[in-house]
């Protein structure tokens, strides 16, 4: 059976970019009534043309901080408006940012737990109600593999997505009383988006997605193949995430041995030097909003980190 169905109303934060808007794109290939939320109208606007052109049953565009818990009040009120229920909701809004904890100004540090964190919970406060009525439906949080492990250079985002993990245990539990409402929490590791290159930096060089690097669209799969289903799926997308969990619980101190050297040369391009600056955590940055982030090949870009650290 395909996920979405047509004619499902499939709502999705981070639709401007990224992994939601290769979702969004998705859904709306299956036929299904899509609605788009982001913070920033114009790049939704774009994510919408996709949408229609590939096929979507219907669009409809919500600009949407879902740290903001009005917003997001907002945001579950006009769906249902046009629509009257929700089929499935998949919250893929998500900032990072990079430096050290004491390097990372505070509004910056509690940026990305609003957008990350409690985001999640807006959304989580103002949908559960709606598929509990229904008594059915799903809500997808995308969490991350650092949702379950710690790496150098990244606390706020780290923090922000061990938060979403116990989150979605938490939703599982309060709901299990609903056999139609599904909590569906998902983690991917590196995927080729731009949230790196649109993070706040305050390391001095630019993030890139640590190997192996999954495409949006294998992400987007993935999570819309959960939407309705009722076999057991891993939360985690990538077999390589199930092997650094084990390893980092099973063996801690050689994780912390090899996590430092591994971050600096797999998930940080040492030849783009940056200077501090926000990135998109306090407000959207439009320009930056696409698909793909174009890294380009891991390997190739841990080779040129080890050239540069020996001086080649």
């Amino acid at each position: 059976m395909s996920h979405p169905r047509p004619g499902e109303v499939i709502v999705v934060t981070g639709a401007s970019s990224g992994i939601g808007r290769a979702t969004v794109v998705a859904a709306a290939a299956a036929g299904a009534h899509v609605v788009l939320a982001a913070r920033g109208a114009d790049a939704l606007a774009l994510a919408e043309q996709e949408c229609a052109e590939a096929g979507a049953a219907s669009t409809l565009v919500v600009p949407t901080d879902v740290g903001d818990d009005a917003a997001v009040r907002a945001l579950v009120t006009a769906v249902l408006d046009q629509h009257d229920r929700i089929d499935a909701f998949v919250n893929c809004a998500g900032v990072v940012a990079y430096g050290r904890v004491e390097d990372v100004p505070p509004e910056v540090f509690d940026g990305v737990l609003r957008t990350n964190l409690i985001g999640s919970v807006n959304v989580a406060r103002h949908v559960i109600p709606v598929l509990r009525h229904q008594d059915a439906g799903t809500l997808t949080l995308v969490g991350s593999v650092v949702g379950h492990i710690t790496v150098p250079g990244m606390t706020p985002y780290v923090l922000s997505k061990w938060g979403v993990h116990a989150l979605a245990r938490q939703l599982k539990l309060e709901n299990a009383d609903k056999r139609g409402v599904r909590i569906s929490y998902v983690a991917p590791g590196g995927v080729d988006t731009p949230i790196y290159q649109q993070a706040a930096n305050y390391d001095g060089f630019e993030g890139r997605p640590p190997p192996p690097t999954a495409s949006p669209e294998r992400v987007a799969a993935q999570i819309l193949a959960r939407i309705s289903s009722d076999l057991p799926r891993p939360s985690q997308l990538l077999l390589s995430n199930q092997v650094i969990r084990i390893g980092a619980t099973a063996l801690p101190m050689v994780y912390d041995a090899i996590i430092g050297p591994f971050f600096q040369h797999g998930a940080i391009d040492r030849t783009r030097p940056v200077d501090p600056h926000t990135g998109n955590v306090l407000e959207s940055q439009p320009d930056g909003n696409q698909v793909h982030g174009d890294q380009g090949n891991a390997i190739i870009g841990i080779a040129r980190n080890l050239l540069t650290h020996l001086g080649v």
